[in-house]
């Protein structure tokens, strides 16, 4: 798995760790950061580039701020979203809000928008029979794509379905 954020290459393992490797230098490795227990599934940096959204193996999704990274040698993330009860495996920041759409595997084949910072669930998105692979955003963040293993392709419009109870992830 693995985003670009300009010259910084982002990587996540079967080890559940993520590597950012500046591509400009010899010795790529800038920051490591470390807390999922199982492979990466989905990285995605935010536009702004400060924040990368990961998805794990383990139904975890932690959010890292990349200025805390860089002035700390050990790196916690901000945010560690337990609301998943499947692998994450699609990520996408919305960009005309500060908001984080995700989806799990197999289980619930829905996706889950929630707002940054608080990580409040704004809405739940259904319609596959199956996983929720991928998400695409249009350039002028009008409309959202997302590509299911039922061999279908939907788009909404990022606005659908905010009337869902607002609630924090714990």
């Amino acid at each position: 798995m693995e985003d670009w954020n300009n010259h910084i290459l982002s990587t996540g393992g079967v080890d559940g760790c993520i590597v950012n490797n500046d591509v400009r230098v010899r010795s790529h490795i800038v920051e490591t950061y470390h807390g999922h227990q199982q492979e990466i599934c989905g990285l995605k940096w935010s536009d702004s580039g400060q924040q990368l959204a990961s998805g794990g193996n383990d139904n975890l999704i932690h959010i890292w701020d990349r200025s805390a990274a860089l002035a700390n040698s050990r790196t916690q993330w901000l945010h560690r979203l337990k609301d998943h009860t499947a692998a994450v495996c699609a990520l996408l920041w919305n960009k005309n809000e500060r908001e984080l759409l995700s989806s799990n595997r197999f289980t619930e084949n829905q996706l889950t928008l929630s707002k940054y910072s608080s990580m409040a669930k704004m809405a739940e998105l259904t319609g596959h029979t199956s996983r929720v692979l991928h998400i695409a955003q249009s350039s002028d963040g009008c409309t959202v794509a997302y590509a299911s293993g039922d061999k279908t392709l939907k788009f909404r419009t990022p606005e659908v379905a905010k009337s869902a109870p607002k609630r924090p992830f714990t």
